[in-house]
């Protein structure tokens, strides 16, 4: 969804394909309280992967011996993966309990005297110890800010473009950046009187860490109030630490959701681990070395990029919920491509489609939690994600190298090529049909369009219209009749002005007499009678009006297609319902591009129907909840204001889309100033 906010400077948007990448990013980095957590999100993960950079250093520098330090350096990884093993659920039980900011601004003081007090130690058991600390402080940490992000932004739409920022950061900027920040630490014995020894410096990258916690630590206890989240008076409410954790982990496994986007990641990540374990001896069994072992790094990164940056315009078509598990399918089929590959560019290939298919689900899956999971549970969602994540991770590079070890090599020649055929390939085919066969799991417990099958779901993320007609069909929709009416009108009058050959439908006076007239009892009942026959309006419509005037080419502008019949009817039906119905209605036609008119609800009268009242509130909330369940479909333009400038908003959201549809160019027409 796209909303074209004026105080904040929103352009036009490209309605047809969702809003630009620079415009999403844009509105979501205008909102303060967001961009100075992103802020926060970017020093924390800087600080994350230099301390594992200079722990990693230092525990190999107080050790002597290979076999020694070997010990060492894997004790420094298993430390900072155990605490997950039993603590990461903790973590997400304060975060719902108690005030977010104060879980988070506690955690990072801990954080800091840790990191500050190991160069003062200096001894081996002591940086055990406080990593173990360190990562329990991280745990608590992690689930209250990513629980606090969706509560920060306007929209439930914009949870994936803030996802996008963060694993941007996380995983991109702040790696190379404290890839840099150590590597000039390890060169700064030029500096005239500092003593150059290894020890040394990466005692200096710990107090740069605790210094960044420090700072991360005053930043959101003094300038991001919003984090905290519910009322203290809600806080105070909620049940003891242990029925919260019981509560949780009941939630997590009887929400099919939440179990099915678990179970995804557990198939995920297995397979994520077994790729990391046999990599390097993957690539030897490409005839490569380092050379070969880095490009397969790259690929699978390069991959991951690219799947998060084309998670939106996929989204568009497929809704999160089923796009989730297609991800996951797809990067396990690619992962069978993997293991049977016999030349480094191949290989190369087929692992960037691994990444690709990964980074979606990644981002997907964020997504999902951000916008779909109440916040008063966020917390302990996020936190179980997370453990599991770790421990799936753990367990998998645990296993993979004997696995490997187990399968004896030989060499076969294919098409002319040398391939080496060792215990890799069986791991990494093994891993992905594991992943394939967990995805379609995932996508079973996950999928609520029953409606829609998953082809035709995929049919339509690849194509560009989404009906298949060469027409072009805008629909409006709103809480207010009159404002659909008086928008409508004056759109087809403007597309009229431009030479577009354009028709209104579905405006019968006799629409809404038939509604009424068709039943009039009151209750859920009543709501459920008037919500067939509406749908039974709309399907006349559209086999008499709108199909063939797409058939001809033409561009269609309908007045509430279905979603504003359907949410006039009553306020008792669940909006995923209507929308299953309008589905079966309107044989899954949906419009190439729907307006919702987006205002405050309280300025409109009460919109009356046979059998009760329907408050535009009400109406407003059932099509705001449809928008939020399948964003690709909607335009959110903002409706306060005079009719002019209203007219004039959508006229600059919808220009873009007509001219693609059109011959040339429309003059785009200025939203009047506001006063």
């Amino acid at each position: 969804m796209i909303r074209i906010d004026e105080q904040h400077g929103g352009a036009a948007a490209d309605a047809g394909s969702g809003a630009s990448a620079t415009h999403r990013i844009r509105s979501v980095l205008a909102i303060r309280p967001f961009r100075r957590l992103w802020t926060v999100t970017a020093v924390a993960s800087f600080g994350d992967w230099l301390s594992l950079l200079a722990l990693t250093a230092l525990a190999t520098q107080l050790t002597d011996g290979y076999q020694a330090q070997s010990f060492a350096l894997g004790g420094v990884v298993a430390t900072k993966l155990l605490p997950a093993l039993f603590m990461a659920p903790l973590g997400g039980v304060l975060a719902d309990k108690f005030d977010r900011r104060t879980v988070m601004v506690t955690c990072d003081v801990l954080r800091a005297s840790l990191f500050l007090s190991i160069p003062l130690v200096g001894s081996l058991w002591w940086l055990f110890v406080a990593t173990f600390l360190i990562e329990l402080c991280a745990l608590c940490w992690i689930p209250a800010k990513d629980s606090s992000v969706p509560n920060l932004l306007r929209r439930k739409d914009q949870v994936e473009t803030a996802n996008q920022l963060s694993l941007v950061m996380t995983y991109g900027v702040s790696v190379i950046s404290a890839a840099g920040v150590f590597a000039l630490i390890s060169k700064s014995g030029n500096i005239p009187g500092w003593d150059p020894s290894p020890t040394t410096t990466a005692h200096l990258a710990l107090v740069v860490n605790g210094l960044a916690a420090l700072l991360i630590a005053a930043t959101v206890a003094f300038r991001i109030p919003e984090i905290s989240g519910r009322s203290a008076e809600r806080r105070e409410a909620a049940p003891g630490l242990l029925a919260m954790l019981r509560d949780g982990a009941q939630f997590v496994s009887t929400t099919p959701l939440v179990r099915g986007l678990v179970i995804g990641i557990v198939g995920a990540f297995a397979a994520g681990g077994a790729v990391i374990a046999s990599a390097r001896l993957y690539a030897a069994s490409l005839g490569g070395g380092d050379a070969a072992y880095s490009l397969l790094f790259i690929a699978l990164f390069t991959g991951l990029a690219l799947g998060m940056a084309t998670v939106p315009r996929v989204a568009q078509r497929m809704p999160h919920n089923r796009l989730f598990g297609v991800a996951i399918v797809g990067a396990g089929l690619s992962l069978l491509t993997v293991a049977v590959a016999w030349h480094l560019y191949l290989a190369l290939a087929t692992v960037v489609l691994v990444g690709l298919f990964a980074g979606t689900a990644l981002l997907t899956g964020l997504t999902i939690i951000g916008a779909q999971v109440e916040d008063a549970v966020r917390g302990r969602v996020v936190a179980f994600v997370q453990s599991i994540v770790r421990v799936d991770l753990l367990a998998s590079m645990s296993v993979v190298p004997l696995l490997v070890g187990l399968v004896q090599s030989r060499t076969l020649t294919l098409f002319g090529q040398p391939a080496q055929v060792d215990g890799t390939r069986f791991v990494l085919f093994g891993a992905g049909v594991v992943a394939a066969a967990v995805g379609v799991l995932a996508y079973r417990q996950m999928d609520d369009r029953r409606d829609r099958t998953i082809l035709a779901d995929v049919k339509r993320a690849l194509r560009r219209k989404r009906h298949g007609e060469p027409g072009l069909l805008v629909a409006v929709e709103g809480a207010s009749r009159a404002d659909t009416a008086d928008q409508s009108d004056r759109l087809v009058r403007w597309l009229a002005d431009q030479g577009v050959d354009v028709v209104l439908a579905g405006r019968s006076a006799t629409d809404t007499a038939r509604i009424s007239a068709a039943v009039g009892a009151s209750g859920v009942e009543g709501q459920r009678a008037r919500a067939l026959v509406a749908a039974a309006v709309r399907a006349d419509v559209l086999a008499h009006e709108v199909l063939p005037a797409l058939r001809a080419g033409k561009v269609v502008v309908i007045e509430g297609y279905l979603d504003s019949p359907l949410a006039r009817v009553g306020d008792e039906l669940d909006a995923a319902d209507l929308q299953r119905l309008g589905a079966w209605a309107t044989g899954s036609l949906r419009p190439d591009v729907t307006v919702l008119l987006d205002r405050d609800p309280r300025v409109h009268d009460a919109t009356p129907v046979t059998g009760g009242i329907v408050n535009a509130w009400q109406v407003q909330r059932t099509l705001t909840e449809m928008a939020a369940a399948d964003p690709g479909r909607y335009v959110r333009v903002d409706a306060d204001g005079s009719p002019d400038e209203v007219a004039a908003r959508l006229r600059e959201v919808l220009t873009p889309v007509v001219e693609r549809a059109h011959t040339g160019p429309l003059p785009v027409q200025p939203a009047p100033a506001q006063h």
